[in-house]
């Protein structure tokens, strides 16, 4: 089994649940608690401030660390929790949707942590995460893909997608590469400098794991 964790967190509820068994250990933040009950998931790590949660309300199986600290984001923290615990890899549910001030902030979070953490990110339309220097994907022939700088990327290289990239730079600012699309099923991306988050749209709603 991969080294890897499963986090929820108080985004938008999924529509469809990965199999939990294929992860060694299910975290939440408090506010992703309320949700998780309803689905009849017990994580094995929460946390978070508790400010409107009773101790007792825990299950009593369940690890509760205390992050008062507000000088950081709940993610942030579950982050640094799950990486001190020995994780590689974390699939993240709830990072976006309802209030997108949050999913900004879950961006930058997961940028500070993405050469200690391998994270990717799951929600009701898309898959994303950052992308490695030379970012092979196979499987996805047909999906839409979005490649956005983070805040700029130089020399992209795209191969297998309908509109290529040969050498190109992108920047938040004033180029972005949003709404490309597999017309091959092995796909190559490939920088030099810079950080790019690829956005993997699903086929289907609710979400497919793929």
């Amino acid at each position: 089994m991969v080294n890897k964790a499963l986090l929820f967190l108080n985004g938008e509820v999924p529509k469809i649940l990965p199999d939990t068994t294929n992860y060694e250990k299910i975290f939440c933040t408090d506010g992703a608690f309320r949700y998780l009950q309803k689905l009849n998931i017990t994580p094995d790590v929460i946390s978070g401030d508790f400010d409107s949660f009773e101790l007792s309300q825990f299950p009593p199986e369940t690890e509760v660390i205390s992050t008062p600290d507000q000088n950081d984001t709940d993610f942030a923290k579950a982050l640094q929790i799950i990486l001190n615990k020995g994780f590689d890899n974390v699939d993240v549910f709830g990072a976006s949707g309802r209030q997108q001030d949050h999913f900004i902030g879950n961006l930058n979070a997961a940028y500070r942590f993405k050469d200690q953490l391998n994270i990717t990110f799951y929600d009701n339309y898309s898959k994303y995460f950052f992308a490695e220097k030379l970012t092979k994907l196979e499987g996805y022939f047909g999906r839409t893909i979005s490649l956005i700088p983070f805040p700029e990327c130089k020399n992209v290289t795209t191969k297998g997608l309908e509109y290529p990239l040969n050498k190109e730079d992108l920047n938040l600012l004033s180029r972005i590469g949003t709404r490309n699309k597999a017309n091959q099923d092995h796909i190559s991306i490939e920088y030099s400098e810079g950080n790019l988050v690829l956005f993997i749209i699903h086929q289907e709603y609710p979400i497919l794991l793929a």
